[in-house]
């Protein structure tokens, strides 16, 4: 991935950042999260990279349980009434009792003894868990697919891709949609694992297998997913084309948001925030930020809320995408001059500061990257971050 290296665009926001939220809390996990918080009634679940789960109490941040695998934790969790699932670097699914976080069963993969591989340094993902009709479905640095019962923890059926799978499953109408970093996304019925079709990406100069790094996201009729070819793809849930496609000239769109008519795409190296026509890929709106988005935007009715590798986190207006506040991680607020320009451009000798692309890692974790999906609870944000941190803000809008 060329981010280091590229030039940054430079965006000054003319209108004031008002209406900025308010801090009401921090807890402090000491290691990079990757993936993003979940919650029920009274908890709030996130796991990091030391492969710690840690179950806080959302109104007053106590620690409530914390329960440790044998690897890095870059999954989100998915609950499913009593249960909370759980997907491991050491290549094993958990079935957790989410309210005292013991274990009730734990699969095993292939790859349970050795370890998820990632692709390679940018890689940050594993597959998080999706449950659908008493099955829990994930992918596995083995290359497979998995449907596992949900109250036994046997495996149902399992089905071998070309490639890495660490992309998260949509599930609709009995149809599996997931990618796999062979370029494929696969749609496979979901209750016998037999592959209905597979669209193959285009491909791309730096990235020939047009890696599925994306996760597929369903809307009406159409599953869409972004790859490393540059491409964002609308295919047709039935018949496996490709509706329409746009081609992003810098880099990777990955996350994608649906609401309604109108799906937001994140971008990578176009530093963009876009609103899309869902039917006719026709852009409504896009919006400018001096760093990469890989997660998602969080939307209510009239506002979203996304973050950056750099380390802050944006809020803006739906209906235009203008930014109407900006929050910093700790990192950020520690770091970013180590790497950064006051105006947030890059350093001229960025380069030699970060010495080759595998250390990238570090400066996300020390400016506060924001990886992962902001959650909404009333008027509450949470926000998990390559700092270690997960944040409570209070919506002030």
């Amino acid at each position: 991935m060329r981010s280091i290296f590229l030039t940054v665009l430079i965006i000054l926001c003319k209108s004031a950042l008002s209406q900025t939220p308010e801090l009401l809390w921090k807890f402090s996990t000491g290691a990079c999260i990757i993936g993003s918080p979940v919650a029920d009634d009274s908890c709030i679940y996130a796991g990091n990279t030391t492969g710690m789960l840690y179950a806080i109490q959302n109104d007053s941040a106590k620690l409530k349980w914390k329960f440790i695998t044998g690897g890095s934790i870059r999954s989100t969790i998915c609950i499913n009434k009593q249960q909370l699932f759980l997907v491991s670097g050491d290549g094993n699914l958990y079935c957790l009792n989410k309210n005292s976080g013991k274990t009730i069963w734990v699969f095993h993969s292939l790859t349970g003894f050795i370890g998820d591989t990632q692709h390679d340094f940018a890689d940050y993902y594993q597959s998080s868990p999706v449950v659908y009709n008493n099955a829990v479905y994930f992918g596995s640095g083995d290359g497979n697919i998995y449907s596992i019962d949900i109250a036994s923890g046997n495996m149902n059926w399992k089905f071998a891709t070309a490639g890495n799978v660490h992309t998260t499953p949509s599930v609709k109408d009995n149809k599996l949609f997931i990618g796999s970093f062979d370029g494929d996304l696969y749609a496979l019925n979901s209750s016998t694992g037999n592959l209905i079709w597979k669209f193959k990406s285009t491909g791309h100069q730096y990235f020939p297998k047009g890696e599925m790094m994306g996760d597929p996201v369903v809307a009406g009729d159409i599953v869409f997913a972004g790859s490393r070819d540059y491409n964002f793809y609308a295919i047709d849930i039935n018949g496996g084309y490709c509706r329409w496609m746009k081609q992003f000239p810098k880099g990777w769109a990955l996350p994608v948001t649906v609401n309604d008519s109108v799906i937001y795409v994140g971008t990578s190296e176009d530093r963009l925030l876009l609103a899309i026509d869902i039917n006719t890929g026709n852009i409504k709106w896009q919006t400018a930020v001096p760093f990469n988005i890989f997660g998602r935007c969080a939307i209510t009715k009239r506002n979203g809320y996304f973050g950056t590798l750099m380390g802050k986190v944006y809020g803006i207006d739906l209906t235009t995408g203008k930014i109407q506040w900006t929050f910093n991680t700790d990192g950020y607020n520690k770091n970013h001059l180590k790497y950064f320009k006051p105006d947030d451009s890059y350093k001229e000798n960025i380069g030699e500061i970060v010495g080759s692309a595998e250390n990238i890692a570090k400066l996300y974790n020390e400016t506060g990257a924001v990886f992962s999906t902001p959650l909404i609870i009333s008027n509450k944000i949470i926000v998990t971050s390559a700092d270690g941190n997960i944040y409570c803000l209070r919506s002030t809008n």
